[in-house]
């Protein structure tokens, strides 16, 4: 279990558990159960006030936790019959983002998302879920298969942002990140989209411009990190705390916004504590906007869609 830096005192707690349970296991004449549950309790009453109230910094921390649920593990476990494609039959293939036909209760449909990977070869591979322009350029590819046989498209979001490489821009990045937002928004389909960990910056928007988004409760959405944010206004990332802060980055603060329709909630202490839970979580969220969205016309989606996108703010501004 990797711990984040405000879950220390809990570390050592859950540490001490362990040692005892460990040189009971060496040593079968040793009880020490009765000391190991309170442990045990001491350990889940710190988690509870831990996460009771998190900061929008902590949430940061949390959404990023490297044992989160990634999108290939939500495709696994909540989609069946996945076949994976691949290109953009341009330029190349970009394995940070991941896409294909696959089965949702046995319902045909279209899922794209960001891959971080899970260890360093994959995260290399996977370039830490960064996408490129070829990966926008496979996304619209993929949308525009959706569109052609009336597939619902189901989007997972979890990326730090797009790219910012010199041969990304080269090969267009902002404009391959427009194409795609525009590509969302002329969808005949149902477009559903999930943020499971990270939302960052425009690589996010050009995947969940949506008709319903829903995030995870620790995760986040903004239009910059919190330290590219402190960066640029107080020229010191260590203000990255504040910047979050200000950004309104949290899900709760999006949804009072009307930026997303609902939040997700997490098992106790994050997903990254028990990640089927949480996917089950989010595989009843796409269900249950899948459902609102069905029997809807072409045209109606599509209204849907850019209305939603030209009301958002207006919740937090009237309040």
């Amino acid at each position: 279990m990797n711990y984040l830096e405000f879950e220390k005192p809990l570390a050592e707690i859950e540490g001490k558990a362990e040692e005892l349970r460990a040189l009971a296991r060496k040593n079968a004449e040793m009880n020490v159960e009765k000391e190991a549950a309170a442990l045990d309790r001491k350990a889940e009453a710190m988690l509870r006030d831990l996460y009771r109230d998190l900061s929008p910094w902590r949430k940061c921390q949390v959404a990023r936790h490297p044992d989160r649920p990634h999108c290939k593990d939500h495709v696994e476990a909540l989609f069946t019959e996945y076949t994976p494609l691949a290109g953009d039959r341009n330029f190349a293939d970009d394995h940070s983002v991941m896409g294909g036909l696959a089965r949702f209760n046995d319902v045909p449909v279209m899922v794209i998302g960001h891959e971080k990977g899970n260890d360093t070869k994959t995260r290399i591979e996977r370039n830490f879920g960064m996408a490129r322009p070829e990966g926008y350029r496979k996304a619209i590819r993929l949308m525009d298969m959706a569109h052609r046989f009336g597939l619902p498209v189901i989007t997972l979001v979890d990326t730090p942002g797009a790219y910012p490489g010199k041969g990304a821009e080269e090969r267009g990045q902002a404009e391959a990140i427009a194409r795609t937002t525009q590509k969302c928004l002329e969808l005949g389909v149902p477009l559903i989209a999930v943020v499971i960990g990270e939302g960052g910056s425009g690589g996010a928007v050009a995947f969940a411009t949506a008709n319903r988004i829903a995030m995870l409760e620790h995760s986040i959405y903004s239009v910059i990190s919190p330290e590219g944010c402190a960066s640029i206004l107080w020229k010191d990332a260590e203000k990255m705390r504040e910047a979050a802060e200000a950004l309104r980055l949290t899900a709760q603060d999006l949804l009072k916004l009307g930026v997303i329709d609902r939040i997700v909630k997490e098992p106790l202490g994050g997903a990254q504590r028990a990640p089927r839970e949480a996917i089950d979580a989010v595989g009843k969220a796409i269900e249950a906007m899948l459902k609102e969205l069905s029997g809807k016309k072409p045209e109606a989606l599509i209204k849907d869609r850019r209305q939603k996108f030209l009301d958002m703010g207006s919740k937090g501004l009237a309040a």
